[in-house]
């Protein structure tokens, strides 16, 4: 039996995309959250965690109407020249930072909060400027966050089936991501590779969830 390694590598390759974008997006979304007395702050962060209880397949079904040609999505990046984004990787990317986007905000979020503001009212203090305090002093103290949020959007971009067949279908190569590899060898009757990549992905949770404890564990310990 000769072992498929596409769906492997393009999983990793979309999971860490994935990673760094929802970092970019989703640290600002979480500090404002964090620090706003806004009332839009419920709407906002309800917005965010909506996709801890939809249905993926519900998110994709709406990404692929309004990402395909004759949505406003599409119609957008196609006047950009970027042609339709579905059943692309770039369209896996986008996707994923929708669906994966509170399990990187929610813990930047409660990061954020645990600070309190002494910390950044000295900094004030010295005259630092608010890219300094938010740079010298709130993203070193949030650490144990960002790991946190780093480790659950990688993870969980790694885990994901149903948006990602949705917006992506499976098209070897280009958007056949490992739980979708599965999926199909499971569909053709090829129990032997399904249950090879199936136990790859139980041993690969298990030891990420071990390595986020035990990290978190010893920041937590070095920071007493």
């Amino acid at each position: 039996m000769e072992f498929d390694w596409q769906p492997v590598w393009l999983t990793l390759k979309l999971a860490t995309a994935t990673t760094f974008v929802l970092l970019f997006v989703g640290t600002p979304i979480a500090w404002w959250l964090s620090q706003t007395r806004c009332r839009l702050k419920y709407v906002v962060g309800a917005v965010v965690a909506m996709p801890l209880v939809l249905p993926p397949t519900v998110l994709g079904f709406y990404l692929l109407v309004f990402l395909g040609p004759n949505g406003p999505g599409g119609q957008l990046t196609h006047a950009l020249g970027i042609g339709t984004l579905p059943f692309t990787f770039t369209g896996l990317v986008v996707a994923s930072v929708l669906y994966s986007l509170p399990f990187v905000v929610q813990p930047l979020q409660n990061a954020f909060e645990a600070l309190g503001s002494r910390s950044l009212e000295v900094a004030a203090t010295l005259r630092a400027s608010p890219l300094d305090r938010f740079f010298h002093v709130v993203v070193p103290l949030a650490r144990p966050g960002f790991l946190t949020a780093m480790v659950l959007g990688f993870a969980h971009t790694v885990g994901e089936f149903g948006v990602v067949l949705m917006i992506g279908g499976n098209i070897p190569g280009e958007t056949k991501v490992l739980s979708v590899a599965i999926y199909d060898h499971v569909e053709t009757l090829q129990y032997e590779q399904a249950h090879l990549l199936s136990a790859g992905m139980i041993g690969f949770a298990f030891v990420v969830l071990l390595l986020l404890y035990l990290l978190n564990g010893r920041l937590h310990r070095s920071e007493l």
